[in-house]
């Protein structure tokens, strides 16, 4: 009987992940293929024993999988949308909340700006702000002037540091000509980086229809982006000045503020608008460990400053204890993402009927128009020709009249 007691605890010891879902929702293939892998050893261990204890299999089962998420930080306790903490050393996934759910990715879009930019420019090329880039919506205290010249690192700066819209746009113009094209590169680099799920519109992370991205691919994009040391030095930077070439100082300070906190930070990326709300992606180095933090939709910087360090900390807690990672997907997050498509694809047919009827209103109207000058031209032709004839017949009256 002992025997048995400790095959069943090995049994399920050695079970996958166990990757529970808020509300009983499993939505993933990979979630699916635990389940799988889960009943086939149930099978398996069915065999081996007798019927009459394999009620008590799965008792223990389910007691050491309830075990095993004690330690581990629930689902309920990150507000923000979407969340990942990865090992930036394999790529493996520590904790996730909802890593596939695509959201607006706000000023976060700036580290693959910066990326694109280090692979085609040199960091001492000189950049001029033209009209369409001082145009672009950007913080006051950061903002370039129309004419102004810097150099491709001062505008980098500028953009990773403060979020710099008018820096990243005249960044994309010098490299790629425009911004459609250079948003193009960036396409193709975040496929070769693996971000399946990720779309980009421009290079601000400013609003538009189709910019997406996901917790999941922003963490891959991060670690990807610590290769670059240049990347890695702003982002670590605090606080610095930096000069346009008519030698105006412009004063930078860091928006992460995990940079004054954090002993081990190595950098990050915020970003916000109204759409995306709170967004973050951070490394932090902990005993030679590098974990990467990945925030989507938090609801104020405070929430977000705080959960990431609770995620950072559970990423270390998961490398030093060998823990198995935990996912989630909360179903009301993602029914209420496909309210908002649904609403928006509603809106649009109804736009779209919209101008359908008025387009066929004008056409109709044009088509009145066409066909009452048509029969106004008809009228009018045989008018003349009926005054013509009668014309002709009062003449040949009179010359008839005249011969008799």
């Amino acid at each position: 009987m002992k025997e048995r007691f400790k095959i069943k605890f090995t049994l399920s010891k050695n079970l996958p992940s166990p990757l529970f879902a808020k509300e009983g929702f499993f939505s993933s293939l990979w979630q699916r293929e635990v389940r799988r892998d889960f009943i086939k050893q149930c099978c398996h261990y069915y065999e081996t024993v007798n019927k009459g204890n394999i009620f008590l299999f799965f008792i223990l089962s389910l007691v050491t999988c309830h075990l095993s998420l004690v330690t581990s930080v629930s689902a309920d306790e990150i507000s923000s949308k979407a969340s990942v903490v990865m090992d930036a050393a394999t790529g493996r996934v520590l904790f996730a909340k909802n890593p596939n759910l695509s959201l607006p990715p706000a000023s976060t879009t700036k580290l693959v700006t910066a990326m694109v930019v280090l692979d085609r420019a040199k960091m001492n090329d000189t950049v001029t702000i033209n009209e369409r880039a001082a145009k672009v919506p950007s913080l006051k205290g950061t903002r370039f002037r129309e004419g102004e010249s810097a150099t491709v690192e001062t505008l980098l700066y500028a953009s990773l540091i403060r979020s710099a819209n008018d820096a990243a746009f005249a960044l994309a113009e010098h490299v790629a000509g425009s911004e459609e094209r250079f948003v193009g590169f960036m396409n193709k680099k975040v496929i070769a980086i693996g971000a399946h799920n990720t779309k980009f519109i421009n290079t601000t992370g400013l609003p538009g229809r189709g910019q997406r991205i996901t917790a999941y691919d922003l963490a891959k994009i991060m670690r990807y982006a610590l290769k670059y040391p240049e990347i890695r030095e702003i982002i670590a930077t605090k606080e610095t000045e930096i000069f346009t070439k008519e030698g105006r100082t412009i004063s930078l300070e860091n928006t992460n503020k995990l940079l004054w906190s954090d002993d081990g930070a190595v950098g990050g990326k915020t970003g916000y608008t109204r759409a995306a709300r709170h967004c973050f992606v951070y490394a932090g180095e902990k005993n030679g460990d590098t974990v990467i933090v990945a925030v989507l939709g938090a609801s104020s910087r405070r929430v977000l400053w705080e959960e990431a360090e609770k995620l950072e900390e559970k990423g270390f807690g998961v490398i030093a204890n060998n823990e198995q990672p935990v996912v989630y997907f909360a179903k009301a997050d993602y029914k209420e993402k496909s309210k908002i498509k649904i609403q928006s694809s509603r809106h649009r047919r109804v736009a779209e009927a919209t101008k359908l009827k008025k387009n066929n209103k004008i056409r109709l109207a044009k088509f009145s128009s066409k066909k009452k000058s048509k029969i106004t031209r008809v009228v009018n032709n045989r008018s003349k020709e009926i005054k013509k004839t009668r014309n002709t017949k009062i003449a040949r009256s009179r010359v008839d009249g005249n011969k008799g």
